[in-house]
């Protein structure tokens, strides 16, 4: 089954970096050709704003769509609106660096795992969608949430998901993990069932997040307003089944799990149907040209709980130090919050759309609605500043256990050095 859409990703997960790219059969518009959608406010009325300058930092990809709600926000107002191309790679320090002098934006796109870094710095302020808050994913809005308070604008997410390989395991999804083993082994897939480890023996604990979460063991808890907290949660007996999990599966039990596969190594192995199940995201090439017939759905769950991957958001930053904040905000809810305007985002640099009315729409794809369905069960990548202590310690400790390491003490000691570093 092709893939009829297209999504862009970049995410960090201990030091590896793996960028997405387009895959479309059919090229999305760029930038500069981006259709000229309407996006007209809501009811509310226009803001007098003559005179005033509105600057925005975005990328290539989002500059043409951002240009039509920026025309129309300069008609309703009078105020003006400057587009700034930059490489979305500076985006995040350029910000950092230049709004605490005045000579940074009032707006940039960015990702929602800068915020721990936009906030500690005192470079980003809080917006208010009011109502329209109901209309995006909860995923989305608890991405750009921050100690109780949204501090941005979502218009994407991305998560992995489960895909396999209908051609040799059939296209009805399993929804367990012994569902999966068993629809593998029957099909004469023993030896590589499932592939999910993909940064060899350095860890991956992104991969590895869904399973993790389904024995109720998340990295850092989360408060009732959906931001995290400090405080680790994958301690306790919740995190010991999953370890213990992880070593039955490992080289001294099924040894589905293993540290000899890395990236390029696993996409390849399915891409050739040597295994019929990877976790992986809709940023591989086997979405782009490629004739397999694919299914793609939520990751099963092996504790038990939803199996929630990591969730990246992609989104709009308001300046702190804005000379025209009351106008910015008015800019993102009114004009890039709408339907229509986050449409123009989707046609320019096809992602899985924050808004909920959207991503119903995409979904008419069966590929995008399993990637929209496995981000609607996941979780935020924590954007708080404690995430960095994480990923060494944590992917570290999953190898060992997967390689033959006692899986209670060593993931128990692994938490203790965590929240030691912690209280540093």
């Amino acid at each position: 089954m092709r893939n009829k859409f297209g999504i862009g990703v970049a995410f960090v997960a201990t030091a590896a970096l793996i960028a997405g790219c387009s895959s479309d059969p059919e090229p999305a518009a760029s930038a500069s050709t981006a259709p000229a959608a309407s996006t007209s406010p809501s009811d509310a009325p226009a803001i007098d704003g003559t005179g005033a300058e509105l600057v925005v930092w975005t990328d290539a990809e989002r500059e043409g769509a951002l240009k039509a709600a920026a025309e129309q926000f300069e008609t309703d107002t009078g105020a003006t609106v400057t587009l700034v191309q930059k490489n979305f790679e500076d985006l995040r320090n350029d910000f950092v660096a230049q709004v605490p002098t005045g000579e940074g934006p009032d707006i940039t796109v960015g990702a929602h795992d800068w915020l721990g870094a936009l906030v500690t710095a005192g470079v980003v302020d809080t917006i208010d969608l009011g109502d329209k808050a109901g209309e995006f994913q909860e995923v989305a809005l608890d991405a750009m949430t921050y100690d109780g308070q949204l501090y941005g604008l979502p218009y994407s997410t991305e998560a992995i998901a489960l895909i396999q390989n209908a051609d040799l395991v059939g296209d009805t999804a399993p929804t367990t993990w012994d569902e999966m083993i068993t629809m593998a082994n029957d099909a004469g897939f023993e030896d590589r069932p499932f592939i999910l480890f993909t940064n060899g023996a350095s860890g991956d604990g992104y991969s590895a997040y869904p399973l993790q979460t389904s024995f109720g063991a998340p990295v850092f808890v989360q408060d009732e307003s959906g931001s995290y907290t400090s405080e680790v949660g994958m301690g306790g007996e919740n995190g010991e089944a999953f370890a213990q999990f992880l070593y039955d599966n490992g080289a001294k039990g099924t040894g589905i799990f293993s540290d000899t596969i890395d990236y390029d190594t696993s996409n390849q192995l399915f891409a050739d149907g040597e295994s019929p199940f990877i976790m992986q995201g809709p940023w591989m090439p086997f979405f782009d040209d490629s004739d397999m017939n694919l299914v793609v759905s939520p990751m099963v769950s092996a504790g038990g709980e939803t199996a929630a991957p990591f969730v990246g958001v992609q989104g709009f930053y308001l300046s702190s130090q804005s000379n025209n904040a009351l106008l910015a905000n008015d800019f993102l809810v009114n004009y890039m919050a709408t339907e229509d305007a986050q449409r123009t985002l989707y046609e320019a640099d096809p992602r899985l759309p924050a808004l909920s009315a959207l991503a119903d729409e995409v979904s008419s794809d069966p590929i995008t609605a399993g990637f929209v369905a496995s981000a609607s069960a996941g979780v935020p990548m924590p954007s708080i500043p404690e995430m960095g202590n994480v990923w060494d310690l944590w992917n570290a400790a999953e190898i060992q256990i997967i390689t033959g390491a006692e899986p209670v003490s060593t993931w128990d000691n692994m938490v203790t050095e965590l929240e030691k570093s912690l209280e540093g």
